[in-house]
């Protein structure tokens, strides 16, 4: 049903976890597609070992290329994007396939509630402490209570996991190389796809999944996202959520279905200041990585995997 893309940089624990709850807890047979990182601590030989299709860099190519890569490798109609310190619980998939299956078309952008161990006050999380590593993990609490907080399905935004069509993911050109390593690159794809037509973003709160928030982000330099985007759309990220994504779940709908987004004073402005004064993409680009050359030169995907064994 889905092609499922998990990029992971030597984070094996969370990894195996990850994986497991798919198999555990999924209604239907996924295809896992795992883009390595480095892969120093095992996950190379791990995901060989248990027959799953791969790709593999010498070191950290960013969420951008790593999951484009994956979306290029897979066979499913549909794209989830998901983070490897993630754990899928019992009907995750369920509650997505039952929205895809009632809608009209596939001009769809689902994401699903998270569960996290530590409050953030984010409206898109519940707070659960079921273990904040693998290590510690309490798998049996989390099976007893993962529905216990009700929710509603809300106004979808930047979130994973993240579940749109193949072919649109294709059409809008996926994460844009511009946004690597990754900060902001969610944005940049709402944006795109809005302008193509999609008027349906939305969380399934019936789709739940456990979130260490490990971050891997606090190991890599990271790039000026919200300034990238302002610098692209001449809107910022704020002025495009709260005046049109959280506006397309609800009675105001309607009024936006033919409305593309405009640019604001404050959006050229800072279009203007950002132009001037900076770099932006390619400084942040280089300074994330200086030599991309060593990255890319061994490059490569393990075809010695069946598909029909990798999922």
């Amino acid at each position: 049903m889905f092609s499922i893309l998990i990029p992971t940089w030597n984070n094996l624990p969370y990894l195996e976890l990850c994986i497991n709850s798919i198999r555990e807890h999924s209604c239907a047979d996924h295809e896992i597609l795992v883009h390595v990182n480095e892969g120093s601590d095992g996950t190379l030989r791990w995901l060989q070992d248990q027959g799953i299709r791969h790709s593999h860099s010498s070191g950290n190519i960013g969420i951008c290329l790593a999951v484009n890569h994956l979306a290029a490798m897979a066979t499913q109609k549909w794209l989830l994007y998901m983070n490897d310190d993630m754990v899928c619980c019992p009907g995750w998939d369920t509650a997505l396939i039952e929205k895809i299956r009632s809608a009209q078309d596939d001009k769809l952008f689902l994401s699903s509630i998270l569960l996290e161990p530590i409050l953030t006050r984010n409206d898109r999380v519940i707070t659960q402490d079921h273990g904040r590593t693998p290590g510690n993990f309490d798998a049996a609490g989390l099976l007893q209570h993962y529905m216990d907080v009700p929710r509603d399905n809300m106004a979808g935004r930047a979130s994973q996991p993240t579940l749109i069509a193949k072919r649109w993911w294709i059409m809008v050109g996926g994460y844009s190389l511009e946004f690597s390593p990754g900060m902001s690159s969610d944005d940049d794809l709402l944006i795109k796809l809005w302008i193509v037509g999609f008027r349906h973003f939305e969380i399934v709160a019936a789709s739940r999944l456990y979130h260490f928030a490990c971050s891997s982000t606090g190991r890599v330099r990271k790039n000026r996202g919200s300034r990238e985007f302002a610098l692209k759309w001449g809107i910022t990220q704020g002025e495009f959520m709260r005046n049109y994504l959280l506006k397309s779940h609800g009675e105001k709908a309607d009024a936006l279905m033919n409305c593309i987004p405009k640019p604001t004073l404050s959006g050229r402005f800072k279009r203007a200041i950002h132009g001037l004064l900076s770099s932006i993409p390619l400084g942040d680009i280089s300074a994330w990585n200086a030599t991309p050359g060593l990255i890319f030169s061994d490059w490569r995907i393990d075809v010695d995997v069946d598909p029909e064994d990798g999922r």
